[in-house]
């Protein structure tokens, strides 16, 4: 039987690319771009690829030359799914990925209740996916490949980097030696360890938890449902918990709780993580694909913008891998700025757009650390009474609805809600339908020769642009040029034969919504007029 060493995959295709001299490199004078991304995780990748389709040329650099060994983030959400759908490497993740929309909570050995988090038809992805965090990586790579607009350059370590008054200055290690890049505007995504944090002095400030949990990727063959499984106080670990996941390949993911004194080193060790597992499968039969001990830690930046040096993802925030908000949040961001960054890049808006970012973003992060930091506190209580409300709690739950509600196995991710200026406010009376600042729900269309569509494949055909969501009442509404339209409803527009769009978007003929690039509502209108829509647009887009 093959082990892995901790820390490292077995079955996991060891992807390795190679280092390759850049015409940039011996030019006395920095090269000029206008946008570098540091780090060639998930979140720098797919900002880079937004970015490029957009039209802006982009370098891309990472100080390894492989994709991210183990497993790591597993769980996608159906807001990225979305997202990646746009980038054009949405398929290939869903088609890999293991789908679940089901969770089961045990207390013991008993359940305590499950959840579905998508119960309703008329969706085209899942709630989530489970895909191993190489995966993800290798199918963005391929797809930053296809775009000429990217320079992706492995094995390139910032060691030093000058903020000037219009632009960043990075001096770059490489096996050739080191050279000078110069950007308008630098994204570190270089994750939790980020060396550029440290290089604009920006402190990581938030709590550290005690509490220690084992991940156990293990390759085996079993007859498990696909869903999430989190168990309190389990019997083959008493007094802790525990977490199964199944990934692709007929891995499962395994997360163990335990004491804040164990020793990383020796629990790490496969011939002690062996025995656990066995105690919880109730067998011996299986491979260890990675094996890796984490604490929870709840962090984030004060500001994700210093100067001309944009945060994204790990190296903004930190959150604990319980309810899969770390690496869905860093996309969020990467979503998030980039149509921003594009209009400022464009000379469309001020540079002032891009401070929204930050509001919006560490809000977000907020959310994220508050609701992770609840989850750790109930799964790991840090008190005596922190103890004893757990136990109320798992107690109440297996009586009551309402105790239910009240156990923590991990909220799992969301879209973020955004309050700030870039929303207008609603000036009419909605029943239902989604508020100014919050995520496009996505509901199945018609063309008018029968074939099938969803409205988020709609939205993704305007072109990553302001889109106005219309309900026809027999009228266009007048917009201007460069604004998409998507109708629905009228002679021309698409049919919304279940209703599913009406219902979701509280729609009466004549309603619309104004849609920002990233899928965001901006505003909604009973009745849109063209002075609405442009006063609308221009608040979005941060020219008022």
């Amino acid at each position: 039987m093959v082990q892995a060493n901790p820390g490292q995959s077995t079955s996991q295709a060891k992807v390795q690319f190679g280092y390759h001299r850049h015409g940039d490199q011996g030019q006395a004078a920095p090269a000029e771009h206008p946008v570098v991304v540091v780090g060639a995780g998930p979140v720098g990748l797919s900002f880079a690829i937004d970015l490029a389709q957009r039209g802006h040329a982009v370098v891309v650099l990472d100080d390894a030359d492989r994709i991210g060994e183990g497993s790591r983030a597993i769980c996608f959400s159906k807001r990225s799914l979305e997202y990646w759908d746009r980038l054009g490497v949405g398929d290939r993740m869903v088609d890999k990925g293991v789908v679940w929309n089901v969770g089961r909570i045990f207390h013991g050995p008993s359940e305590l209740y499950q959840f579905n988090l998508l119960p309703e038809p008329g969706h085209k992805r899942p709630a989530f996916i489970n895909l191993q965090q190489f995966y993800a990586e290798a199918y963005l790579v391929d797809r930053v490949n296809d775009l000429s607009a990217i320079s992706l350059r492995w094995r390139n370590k910032v060691t030093a980097l000058e903020q000037r008054n219009d632009r960043v200055v990075l001096t770059i290690e490489t096996p050739d030696g080191p050279y000078l890049l110069s950007a308008q505007y630098v994204i570190a995504c270089d994750g939790a360890r980020s060396s550029l944090r440290q290089m604009v002095g920006a402190g990581f400030s938030g709590k550290v938890f005690e509490d220690q949990f084992l991940i156990a990727d293990v390759k085996m063959t079993a007859e498990f449902p696909t869903e999430r499984w989190f168990w309190f106080d389990p019997p083959f670990h008493p007094g802790r918990s525990a977490l199964l996941h199944r990934q692709p390949d007929d891995v499962w993911r395994i997360d163990l709780q335990l004491s804040r004194y164990a020793d990383p080193a020796i629990e790490k060790l496969p011939e002690n993580v062996r025995p656990r597992i066995a105690r919880m499968l109730g067998h011996d039969q299986f491979e260890f694909e990675w094996i890796s001990l984490y604490k929870f830690q709840c962090r984030r930046m004060e500001r994700f913008m210093h100067g001309r040096v944009v945060f994204a993802g790990d190296s903004a925030h930190q959150v604990s891998p319980f309810g899969a908000r770390g690496a869905n949040s860093g996309l969020e961001d990467a979503e998030n700025l980039a149509w921003k960054l594009d209009r400022v890049l464009r000379k469309q808006s001020p540079a002032a757009l891009l401070e929204t970012y930050h509001v919006e973003r560490s809000a977000a992060a907020d959310e994220n650390i508050r609701e992770s930091t609840r989850a750790t506190d109930f799964m790991a209580p840090n008190s005596h009474q922190e103890a004893r409300l757990r136990k109320a709690v798992l107690s109440l739950a297996k009586e009551t609805e309402f105790g239910k509600r009240m156990v923590n196995g991990g909220r799992l991710s969301v879209p973020s809600v955004y309050d700030t200026p870039l929303s207008t406010v609603d000036h009419e009376t909605w029943r239902g339908g989604p508020c100014p600042g919050t995520s496009m729900p996505d509901a199945p269309l018609r063309e008018r020769d029968g074939r099938a569509l969803f409205l988020t494949d709609a939205f993704a055909a305007q072109g990553k642009r302001f889109t106005l969501l219309a309900f026809e009442n027999g009228r266009a509404p007048d917009v201007p040029d460069d604004v998409g339209v998507i109708r629905i409803g009228g002679d021309d527009g698409l049919v919304d034969a279940e209703g599913f769009a009406a219902t979701r978007y509280a729609a009466e003929p004549g309603a619309s919504y104004l849609l920002r690039p990233d899928g965001y509502v901006a505003a909604r209108f009973r009745h849109a007029t063209r002075a609405a829509v442009d006063a609308a647009i221009a608040r979005a887009a941060g020219l008022n």
